[in-house]
């Protein structure tokens, strides 16, 4: 878990995670957005030749954040499968892996743009939007909030320079309505925060970016990156 100050968002403490994970401890609850299980697959039916080994990366990184956080409930934040032929695409080892991790908690998917459609043996509930304590969680961030949200879909990233050459990676972004997560999947991209994608979404002058990296994670003022 990161050694950085939680994220505070309406009274409540968030911990984000070096895999993209965002962990409520006061609540045992571990939220993660964009899986994109099957993305490999889809792909190569558009004639991208890529090695079709995401779905089992993705599910080691969640299952490793499962064992360590050890949640109560997981709160899937949209877009779990990359589209909507994904799930019947599953192998049925990985289909007991999934079945295993999400009936031991208590497991909510959010629908996403990518994946409307509840997906079945999979165990746990299919929402539009879900509530934690006074927080709305969402896929797509909402251009005009009522309530704080914690929101998806926008596959954030962010550079920095440090010692005279950019680096760039995911990252989370946060400031005092919302945050917004990275992309978890092993193949998934990112989008600049300074991206029009983001416009009018953030207080600026009050965001952070959790940048991830290798081995650590970063916090800088949105005002830094690039």
């Amino acid at each position: 878990m990161s050694k950085l100050n939680p994220i505070s968002l309406a009274g409540l403490s968030f911990l984000p995670h070096l895999s993209g994970a965002l962990y409520a401890p006061d609540l045992a609850a571990l939220l993660v957005a964009d899986l994109h299980l099957e993305q490999g697959a889809a792909l190569a039916r558009r004639g991208i030749s890529v090695p079709p080994f995401d779905t089992g990366l993705t599910l080691a990184a969640l299952e490793a954040v499962v064992a360590e956080t050890a949640p109560r409930s997981i709160y899937l934040l949209g877009d779990s499968f990359h589209d909507a032929k994904g799930h019947s695409l599953l192998d049925e080892g990985v289909l007991t892996r999934l079945a295993r991790l999400f009936a031991a908690r208590e497991t909510i998917w959010i629908t996403g743009n990518h994946d409307p459609d509840p997906k079945q043996n999979l165990g746990g509930v299919h929402v539009s939007e879900a509530r934690l304590g006074p927080i709305t969680l969402r896929h797509i961030p909402s251009a005009r909030l009522k309530t704080p949200e914690i929101a998806g879909h926008l596959h954030p990233g962010a550079g920095i320079a440090q010692r005279g050459r950019l680096v760039r990676g995911k990252c989370f972004v946060a400031d005092t309505r919302r945050i917004i997560l990275p992309a978890f999947g092993a193949y998934t991209g990112a989008i600049s925060v300074r991206g029009q994608a983001f416009d009018g979404l953030l207080e600026t002058e009050r965001a952070s970016v959790y940048l991830l990296a290798r081995e650590k994670m970063y916090r800088f003022p949105f005002a830094r990156v690039s």
